[in-house]
């Protein structure tokens, strides 16, 4: 039977990983491995992690999702920032997601909450957590210092999802991209959730730009034709 989750290798130590158009990663240390966002759950993302690597794993959340974190059911625990806890948990009570938990004999693992400037040493490998509130409002990403590489979930990517009712301000979203514009000095490539190759950083300005237009200049918004994406309007 042929696999759901697509896995191409993008360094000696990162993988992506799709499932259905969403997308997850592992990061390889010596002593440790790191599953970033776990999906959609179509598949036992735990057994595909197991075909690479038969390390220790660790399973963080970028933003509670369920396209982020339906794949935790394979798992013993995942971490999120406490700030989404709340809208993870909402998302792993859906009746569908329920439905599919009990026809695979599962449960929904805890969370374990991870908080902004974590750093994660995986041996020979290093990630910190850095906030970024604004898609959600416990959105983080993880910077993998020694390949220069952010991983976004959806808080930095080609589109502008601040569409949905628990997305916070626009103005706020701009704020976050401020607080956290040091991270361009300490990354060269940007890994969202929803693509399988490298980003350049220039992603981040390139969004920051488009949010600062539609904060200062709102009249600019009738020239980015807004387009329908799950539950609500958004903007690219």
């Amino acid at each position: 039977m042929e696999n759901k989750i697509k896995v191409k290798q993008l360094s000696d130590r990162i993988y992506a990983m799709d499932d259905a158009g969403a997308t997850g990663y592992l990061v390889l240390g010596n002593e440790k491995a790191l599953v970033i966002d776990t999906m959609n759950g179509s598949e036992d993302l735990k057994a595909v992690v197991r075909t690479i690597t038969d390390l220790p794993v660790m399973v963080v959340n970028t933003h509670g999702h369920g396209d982020h974190i339906c794949g935790n059911i394979f798992f013993e625990e995942a971490y999120i920032h406490p700030a989404d806890l709340s809208l993870a948990l909402e998302f792993a009570s859906y009746p569908e997601i329920v439905e599919i938990i009990e026809k695979l004999g599962l449960t929904v693992p805890p969370f374990k909450e991870i908080q902004e400037g974590t750093v994660i040493d995986l041996g020979g490998a290093t990630v910190e957590v850095i906030l970024l509130p604004g898609h959600t409002p416990g959105g983080i990403c993880l910077l993998y210092r020694e390949e220069r590489v952010l991983f976004t979930g959806d808080g930095i990517n080609c589109h502008l999802w601040m569409q949905l009712d628990h997305s916070l301000q626009m103005k706020e979203l701009k704020m976050s991209l401020e607080n956290i514009s040091w991270v361009k000095e300490k990354a060269d490539k940007i890994l969202h959730g929803h693509t399988m190759d490298y980003i350049g950083i220039s992603l981040f300005d390139e969004l920051y730009k488009g949010v600062c237009d539609l904060v200062e200049h709102p009249e600019l918004s009738e020239t980015d034709p807004d387009y329908n994406w799950f539950g609500g309007v958004a903007k690219q």
